[in-house]
């Protein structure tokens, strides 16, 4: 349900809060039923972009995302860009056509939830990470301040999958020295970061 009903609902617009807590009220009434102590986490508006402030008082805590900005989690996604061939090169710090991108931009972003944790909601990174064609230097530098910035506000983080395009392993990068790992490419440099936090 989770992704069913953000995704979809917010291709359209952002869900409406009242309309976001009368259908999270109603599942969760449904999960307590079954388990009262279950944990509940309820997707950010607009794809886990914004905070939900209609259900902070709900005891449910709250998901963000770990992709912004784009130009840098999915460098040359072809859902994710019109022209995926034609975008200026990725840096991090750096002017990336006409934006400049950096540490400060991600700590504004990120405000938002930071202060939800303040407020006592708990916050929790659901989907995080950088598809295959960001430079492994660039992605590791820009998810190294993601991280950090997640992690030393009790902000937890999901990798978007395990193996695949953004993931840990047989990600398909080909920039990446490989090491073997049960017959998997293991990217031991993105697996050193993620210890780190």
């Amino acid at each position: 349900m989770r992704e069913d009903m953000n995704e979809q609902l917010s291709k359209r617009s952002a869900v409406p809060g009242a309309v976001y807590r009368k259908l999270v009220i109603a599942a969760s009434e449904a999960i307590r039923k079954e388990n009262s102590g279950h944990l509940i986490i309820a997707d950010g508006n607009d794809v886990g972009s914004n905070v939900i402030p209609e259900i902070t008082d709900l005891n449910i805590g709250q998901s963000c995302r770990g992709y912004h900005p784009g130009t840098i989690s999915h460098y040359k996604a072809p859902w994710a860009h019109k022209d995926p061939e034609n975008l200026p090169e990725p840096k991090w710090p750096g002017q990336v056509g006409d934006q400049y991108l950096s540490r400060e931009m991600l700590e504004k972003y990120y405000k938002p939830w930071i202060d939800l944790v303040k407020q006592g909601v708990g916050v929790h990174c659901g989907e995080c990470g950088c598809w295959n064609k960001t430079p492994h230097a660039v992605f590791l530098a820009w998810f190294e301040d993601v991280l950090d910035i997640l992690s030393s506000n009790g902000i937890g983080f999901s990798l978007w999958e395990f193996a695949g395009d953004f993931g840990v392993l047989d990600s398909g990068r080909t920039d990446v020295v490989y090491e073997d790992f049960h017959g998997h490419k293991l990217d031991r440099k993105l697996l050193n970061l993620m210890l780190k936090y």
